[in-house]
C-alpha cells in the first residue's frame, strides 16, 4: 500500500510542478503569406444542384491495329476519384418490347463467351483517368467474326464513393438497378464514338 501511495504522490507532484499558474505566455508568431485560391470544385452529392452521376455509352471496334482494345478517357465534365467504383457493361443483345421498341440487354464485364475457336473474354481495367476495354482469348483473335469485334457498345457507370459506402446496396450486375439507384435515365446517358 505504501508503494502505491508513494507512486501516486510522485505523479501528483510531477503534475503540479509542470503546471504553472503565473507563467509567461509565448508571443504570437508572424502571419504567413496568403496562398493562391484554387479552382471551384463540383457541388457534392448532397447539394441540390449536384451533378448527375455519370453514365456513358461508348462504341468502338476491336482490331489488330488497336491490339483488340479500346480506351475511353474521361473528359473534364466527369470527375472520377480513385475511390469511386467504375462498372462496364456490354450491350449483349436486344429484345422486342411490348410497345415495338427494342429493349437493350446489358451484361456486366468481365463477360466470357465459349466459341468454336475457344474461350473469348470481354474485360476491362480502369483508373480515375480512363477505362481500357479489351479482348482476351486462348486463340488467335484475328479469327473472330465481325459480330464479336465491330461496333461494340459498352455502358460505363461511375458510382461515387459516397454512394457505395453506406448501408444501402445496389445490384451491380444490373445496369437497370445501377441507373435507378443513381437516378439516371437513358436520355441522360452521354454517347461517345471511339476510333
Amino acid at each position: 500500500m505504501k508503494k502505491v501511495t508513494l507512486i501516486l504522490g510522485a505523479f501528483l507532484t510531477l503534475f503540479m510542478v509542470s503546471c504553472e499558474v503565473n507563467g509567461v505566455d509565448g508571443r504570437d508568431g508572424f502571419d504567413g503569406i496568403d496562398g493562391i485560391d484554387g479552382r471551384d470544385g463540383l457541388d457534392g452529392l448532397d447539394g441540390q444542384d449536384a451533378p448527375l452521376p455519370k453514365v456513358i455509352d461508348v462504341e468502338g471496334t476491336f482490331t489488330l491495329d488497336n491490339d483488340y482494345g479500346i480506351r475511353h478517357t474521361f473528359d473534364d465534365s466527369i470527375e472520377v476519384l480513385e475511390t469511386d467504383v467504375v462498372l462496364v457493361y456490354l450491350l449483349w443483345d436486344q429484345a422486342d418490347g411490348s410497345d415495338g421498341q427494342p429493349i437493350d440487354i446489358w451484361r456486366l464485364l468481365p463477360q466470357t463467351r465459349l466459341l468454336d475457336q475457344g474461350v473469348l473474354i470481354y474485360n476491362f481495367e480502369h483508373t480515375f483517368v480512363d477505362v481500357d476495354i479489351f479482348l482476351e482469348a486462348d486463340f488467335d483473335l484475328g479469327t473472330l467474326a465481325a459480330g464479336d469485334t465491330d461496333n461494340q457498345v459498352f455502358r460505363i457507370a461511375v458510382l461515387p464513393a459516397e454512394s457505395t459506402s453506406g448501408k444501402s446496396s445496389v445490384d451491380k450486375t444490373s445496369i437497370t438497378s445501377v441507373m435507378a439507384y443513381l437516378g439516371v435515365e437513358d436520355k441522360d446517358v452521354k454517347k461517345v464514338q471511339l476510333k
